[in-house]
């Protein structure tokens, strides 16, 4: 068969066209592929070659007034793994657990870790000893996908001195993960949990680094170095504070192991905190890199319940302490002055309808001005004046006053006090009209429905130390913000004071006078609800706040004791605070109790 020599043209011009336009197409593709889309591919190779390996940055270092360290970064070490698969993961925590302790809870929250970043290196012991990894360095050739870190790690010197305020890290969560605020966080790094770490944790955390290794096809790191340029990680700056650690020490060692309760000295002029304590407390090196179960155990049954910030979330009644805010709605009212006697003197107490209320001396104390009532504490008069006053006024003061606000500090644990924002409280818990005039004679005594945190008392004693403004208690915070809390003469209130220091030259704390300093402040004994077993009395909360030099204060100390008795216990410790930080000598032995 022939074929025209046209025809034989025309095919020979076809397939050269269908050559020539395959040819041109895999040009197009290699074109596109090592021009166009070279830095994809170059990136694909490099991601199959290299694995990044997060470099944590150093958090910042908290400092006092001072600039004495509180909380610090020190050298630890990570270990991890580069598993392909959870099974292989599996595999290596398994294999490992051959050669160190490794506990199932660890294996089961690596695997956590695993599913959450799958990309990333999986962290098995986020801070090894230094025992555990010279362990794995000696067995390194049985693990090639084997990384250990060294890693800056949290340290707390002055550690259980300071976990009331300054808190502690911990590693990112599953449920803070799913939180917006949370979005450019990975799983592994750590956030602070508590305290300062947790309030001002974007300032402290840092900019993340990264090393890159190359790896080949199974994943065993063949170059730990120069594979790449590593991302130097960004250390978070520095938190400078208003805590004075000398005297957060001398707090914490009033109350040694022996006491429990809490602690606040502040600043009146600028509502700094020179000290903050709870007792007993804990120590938040032990949090790092996880909560041994052992110690959390300890700490969660412990019946002292170190967990519980008491000077931040425990709400207790104030006692005697809050009759300086009766007093303030009596005076502001215009309800009662300073030299006004009530008509029924105190003999040990006083008939109120069909009950009769006794004052806590049983002696009595006679017929008082409001000046001396303060000083002696006396049950009696306030009784009288609450009924004066009436509920109405005596709950509204108080709102006003701030007693059902918080205090504002920059802390993220403080839990709001518990008082009555209205007459309706009273309705809705005992009925419409169902309730008594015991409601008004207790509150006007600082018991009753009225359960304030040692930092909101004082915070209001800083108003009656001052002007009658109170400044919003900090730590770091730098804005200072003040309010009007107490709306008195100048007068008025320099009667305030010196009936506050008649409490201490002559009333229920003589026993607590500071030699060469005037200190003003209130005792308190408040009503616990618990029953000794071993009496079967009631225990009491002992209440003591004051300020020094009460001309011109320089401190405010609210120190609560539980169960500790009368508030004269109280007294002493604040006034050895204060006698710390003016850096003055007693008069007496303030050990012993009043």
């Amino acid at each position: 068969m022939s074929f025209h020599p046209n025809d034989i043209a025309k095919r020979g011009r076809a397939a050269t066209l269908v050559v020539v336009g395959a040819l041109l197409f895999l040009a197009g593709g290699f074109f596109r592929s090592q021009v166009l889309q070279h830095q994809n591919y170059a990136l694909q190779s490099e991601t199959n070659r290299l694995r990044e390996l997060p470099l944590p940055a150093p958090r910042g270092t908290i400092f006092d007034r001072n600039n004495k360290v509180i909380a610090d970064n020190v050298i630890g070490y990570s270990v991890s793994v580069l598993p392909q698969k959870e099974d292989t993961l599996r595999a290596v925590l398994q294999r490992l657990s051959g050669a160190i302790n490794i506990s199932p809870q660890q294996i089961e929250q690596s695997l956590r870790r695993f599913r959450r970043a799958p990309t990333r290196p999986t962290v098995i012991i986020p801070d090894a000893s230094f025992d555990v990894v010279s362990v794995l360095e000696e067995h390194r050739t049985q693990f090639p996908g084997l990384i250990i870190q060294s890693a800056p790690r949290r340290f707390y010197p002055d550690g259980p001195v300071v976990a009331p305020f300054v808190g502690y890290t911990g590693e990112v969560s599953e449920a803070e993960l799913a939180q917006a605020s949370f979005a450019d966080y990975k799983a592994g790094q750590q956030v602070g949990k508590q305290g300062l770490e947790k309030e001002y944790e974007a300032q402290l955390r840092g900019k993340e680094g990264s090393q890159f290794v190359e790896v080949d096809a199974r994943g065993r790191i063949v170059r730990s170095s120069g594979a790449r340029q590593d991302l130097i990680p960004v250390a978070g700056p520095d938190l400078h504070t208003t805590i004075d650690m000398d005297l957060q020490r001398f707090v914490a060692g009033i109350f040694g192991d022996s006491l429990q309760g809490g602690a606040v000295a502040i600043d009146p002029n600028t509502g700094g905190v020179l000290a903050l304590y709870s007792a007993p407390s804990w120590d938040g090196n032990r949090f790092i890199g996880g909560i041994p179960a052992q110690y959390w155990d300890s700490l969660r049954t412990d019946p002292r319940k170190p967990l519980y910030n008491k000077a931040l979330q425990g709400q207790y009644p104030p006692g005697s302490t809050w009759k300086l805010a009766t007093t303030v709605v009596g005076l502001e009212t215009g309800t009662v002055k300073m030299t006004d006697h009530m008509p029924i003197p105190c003999t040990g107490g006083m008939q109120i309808g069909n009950r009769y209320a006794r004052c806590w001396d049983v002696r009595g104390h006679g017929s008082l001005d409001l000046k001396g009532a303060i000083a002696k504490s006396c049950d009696v008069y306030f009784y009288q004046l609450g009924l004066k006053l009436g509920i109405s006024r005596l709950v509204a003061g108080g709102v006003s006053i701030g007693f059902q606000s918080k205090a504002g500090i920059d802390l993220p644990e403080e839990k709001r006090p518990r008082f009555p924002e209205s007459l309706e409280y009273f309705d809705r818990k005992y009925g419409k009209n169902h309730w008594t005039s015991a409601l008004v004679t207790s509150m006007a005594i600082g018991q009753g429905d009225n359960s304030q945190t040692i930092l909101n008392m004082a915070k209001f004693y800083s108003a009656l130390a001052t002007d009658g403004w109170a400044v919003r208690p900090h730590i770091a915070q730098l804005r200072t913000e003040r309010s009007q809390v107490v709306n008195l003469t100048a007068d008025q209130m320099q009667q305030v004071r010196e009936a506050l220091v008649g409490v201490v030259t002559s009333g229920t704390a003589a026993a607590s006078a500071i030699k060469g300093v005037q200190l003003a402040g209130k005792t308190g004994t408040a009503q616990s609800g618990t029953i000794d077993p071993r009496s079967g009395k009631e225990l009491n909360h002992a209440w003591f706040v004051g300020f020094a030099p009460a001309a011109k204060p320089a401190i405010v100390v609210a120190v609560m004791i539980e169960f500790g008795g009368h508030g004269t216990r109280a007294a002493a410790i604040a006034s050895k605070i204060i006698q710390a930080y003016l850096h003055v000598t007693p008069i007496v032995d303030l050990t012993t109790e009043g």
